[in-house]
């Protein structure tokens, strides 16, 4: 599913980006559409009809055998448990032993085996991570589904489709998947036979709308991208994601949290289940509690909100680590990591090119199933 070309790695739908005049960047060591002539328009186009995104930097990796639940147990802050049906999905930490976020993923409950998707920039170091605690344990199998990582097999492609008209697209270019589309519950994945092959089909996203991510096998990916797109649904890039995962309140691995971000402190706390028998970092977490508000802002004054600008509160200093200006609400939007005293409703203060500009402290989701909820 990848390509290198020179240092950085390629998806098999590069050809098929390059034919609709995207323009491309390094994202984290890949060679990704950033728009395909307007980021703006394909941002508001996923929130009032279709996007179609390129996801397929991003790694399926099976896990199997009989101590696969035990591993992942010992491995991921939330509790399996909590999945009560076959194709049910998880949001879920994977922390080292200090606390810190080595991941964020998304596990699937496939009987008698998991499905985990992980972020593209640290599939490699996360499987080293996975091999390494599975050592611990008699009976685990690790299968990689993206061609370039060690043991792949049965390598895939994935294509997010999202927006209101969505799963209507997918069912008119997919007839096999008609029934998930209208069947399939949010946060549930399934598994289904069809003329491209194995596909599977899941009710989640990364954009704060409806809609569906395809697992989709590799020799199969443009034919399925081109149907989509006949279907209705219309390309957007890595920019419009950026904004719309902003706008719905999604953190973004290596931005908003990294390994040495305990979940408390980014807003995942409701991903921690420290109930549950002992996790890898668990120990860390309860010693060091939260230190920090994750919280959204709203800027009153002009200009953009951006990472790494300093917040001044009357607890405080904190630090934005995610701003952008959002095309949904037309207003400058961020996450900030903000003294545990902050309140929602405060004003304060952000630092932008040596002038104080006032924000008002919200909830850091701010738009979703298109509409603003702030």
């Amino acid at each position: 599913m990848s390509v290198a070309h020179g240092s950085l790695k390629r998806t098999i739908l590069f050809e098929t980006h390059v034919n609709a005049g995207a323009k491309l960047v390094d994202f984290g060591g890949w060679e990704m559409p950033v728009n395909y002539g307007s980021q703006i328009e394909e941002h508001l186009n996923t929130r009032s009809h279709c996007g179609i995104f390129d996801v397929s930097h991003m790694a399926a990796v099976d896990i199997s055998g009989a101590d696969a639940k035990a591993f992942l147990q010992k491995t991921i802050t939330n509790n399996l448990d909590k999945l009560k049906n076959n194709g049910q999905a998880l949001y879920t930490s994977m922390l080292n032993e200090a606390g810190g976020i080595i991941d964020d993923l998304i596990v699937y409950r496939f009987d008698p085996n998991y499905r985990i998707v992980i972020n593209a920039g640290t599939a490699a170091n996360d499987l080293i991570w996975l091999n390494k605690v599975a050592s611990q344990f008699k009976e685990v199998r690790l299968t990689p589904r993206r061609a370039d990582l060690p043991n792949a097999q049965n390598p895939q492609g994935m294509i997010a489709v999202q927006g209101p008209q969505a799963l209507s697209i997918i069912a008119k270019a997919i007839p096999e998947l008609q029934n998930h589309c209208s069947s399939l519950k949010n946060f549930h994945g399934a598994i289904a036979n069809t003329n491209h092959g194995e596909i599977m089909i899941a009710r989640t996203g990364y954009t704060g709308e409806d809609g569906a991510e395809l697992l989709i096998p590799q020799n199969e990916a443009a034919k399925i991208w081109n149907l989509l797109v006949e279907a209705g649904a219309k390309p957007a890039g890595l920019g419009a994601r950026d904004t719309l995962r902003l706008e719905a309140g999604m953190n973004l691995y290596g931005q908003d949290m990294n390994d040495t971000t305990s979940p408390l402190d980014c807003g995942l706390s409701w991903t921690v289940d420290l109930n549950k028998n002992d996790f890898i970092g668990k120990s860390a977490l309860l010693s060091e509690g939260q230190k920090y508000n994750f919280l959204g802002l709203i800027l009153k004054d002009k200009g953009i909100l951006r990472a790494h600008q300093i917040v001044k509160t009357s607890h405080g200093d904190g630090e934005i680590t995610s701003g952008t200006f959002s095309p949904s609400l037309q207003q400058s939007i961020a996450f900030a990591k903000l003294p545990l005293a902050t309140q929602i409703g405060d004003e304060v203060s952000v630092i932008i090119r040596d002038k104080a500009l006032t924000a008002v402290v919200c909830k850091p989701t701010f738009v979703r199933q298109g509409k603003a909820l702030i």
